[in-house]
């Protein structure tokens, strides 16, 4: 079951709102509705799930409803119509009591603006939630100050929001949310206002911190860059609607529609794509049990001037050249403990093919790739990353 699931999600505003939905059945689009009715469309019938512990980017353009939606999901704007399931629980039919006891409990909320309270401290600042909840001022204050170290801000709990940066302001605001404990960490254009190096480095803060909290995250954005950075999966909106989901490399190689073609077509892709996209898989593998000859003659057959060595289970141990198996022959040599070079170097199937390159400057083989078990998964030459880039990953 997803952590969240949206169903059909539709907020209209203006007077007497559903008389917009016979126009948004028909597809008119929200300028057009506009005219014909006077009311403003800010969602238009979206749909999708997020599951448990997965960051999941909501991005397009001013106006295009993606910070609507997202104060839709714990009700600060209540949806027109349309079904939000929390844990499979439709929270659109439950009690105001039932919603603000939701809210203080479930949901944290990260703001572009920070919103914090220039009067209280850093410590008071990141209690906020935990007092209106009525929560004992000791355990507050213990709960606080773990959040505030959890975001690398041990030190600073007596100094106030005027005497931090920018980017450590928006540090105490993620502390806040994160001290109550929610399962849900909504996040509206959080980093937006940072300047671009404070905003890379919160980027990187936030996925560290993602490793070892796994929350689930709704993170709105309008930067391209910072959505194919955070997101395991992309909802791109326009005009209040869904034009395309996906993981990014999904939507950087095969965009649904010109829109998505436009909005991408600067990406540098290197950036993107992943060993995983451009390896090739290794139908040959030598054995520890092989000698000089056997690799040799496999690599012969094969038309390649080195082999990885693999065990049983399919972990890599090492590579073989093909000069070195002929020089191993020449000295009577049975097995290959001379020959295998076992400080090889690999790469996991998600590393970005930007980090690929200076990885294959200095060596005469393949990349392995590998998994968490060091088992061969595929090989990358120069070629296959040239190729990937040329055709987009495809």
């Amino acid at each position: 079951m997803p952590k969240i699931k949206v169903e059909n999600l539709t907020k209209v505003f203006g007077p007497n709102p559903k008389r917009a939905f016979p126009l948004l059945e028909k597809g008119l689009s929200k300028d057009e509705i506009l005219e014909k009715t006077k009311l403003a469309v800010g969602v238009g019938g979206v749909s999708f799930e997020v599951n448990q512990g997965e960051i999941l980017v909501v991005m397009g353009l001013s106006g295009s409803g993606k910070s609507t939606l997202i104060r839709c999901l714990n009700r600060l704007i209540e949806p027109t119509s349309g079904k939000i399931l929390i844990d499979g629980e439709d929270i659109t039919n439950i009690s105001l009591d039932q919603l603000l006891e939701l809210r203080r409990k479930k949901f944290g909320m990260v703001f572009q603006r920070f919103a914090l309270f220039p009067h209280k401290t850093v410590q008071q600042n990141a209690e906020y939630g935990l007092e209106i909840q009525g929560v004992e001022r000791n355990i507050r204050a213990k709960k606080a100050r773990e959040a505030l170290e959890l975001v690398g801000l041990k030190g600073w709990e007596s100094n106030y929001p005027d005497q931090l940066s920018g980017g450590m302001q928006q540090r105490v605001g993620l502390a806040r949310a994160l001290a109550i404990d929610p399962d849900i960490l909504l996040m509206d254009e959080a980093f937006s206002a940072l300047d671009p190096l404070i905003k890379r480095e919160m980027q990187d803060e936030l996925l560290a911190l993602q490793s070892r909290v796994q929350k689930t995250i709704v993170f709105i954005t309008h930067d391209l860059d910072e959505a194919i950075k955070l997101g395991d999966r992309i909802v791109l909106m326009k005009d209040g609607k869904v034009v395309q989901e996906g993981t990014p490399e999904e939507i950087l190689t095969n965009p649904a529609t010109k829109y998505v073609e436009k909005f991408v077509e600067n990406v540098d892709m290197s950036k993107v794509l992943t060993a995983r996209t451009v390896m090739k898989k290794s139908g040959n593998v030598a054995y520890p049990k092989d000698g000089p000859r056997t690799v040799l003659h496999k690599m012969q057959e094969a038309g390649i001037s080195s082999i990885f060595v693999v065990n049983k289970e399919n972990r890599v141990q090492g590579v073989v050249l093909a000069e070195n198996a002929a020089e191993a022959i020449k000295r009577g040599e049975k097995d290959l403990t001379n020959i295998i070079e076992t400080d090889i170097k690999i790469v996991e199937p998600e590393t970005p093919v930007h980090d690929l390159f200076p990885l294959m400057t200095d060596i005469r083989y393949p990349l392995a790739v590998v998994d968490d078990d060091r088992k061969l998964l595929g090989v990358i030459v120069r070629g296959s990353i040239l190729a990937g880039l040329a055709g987009g990953g495809n």
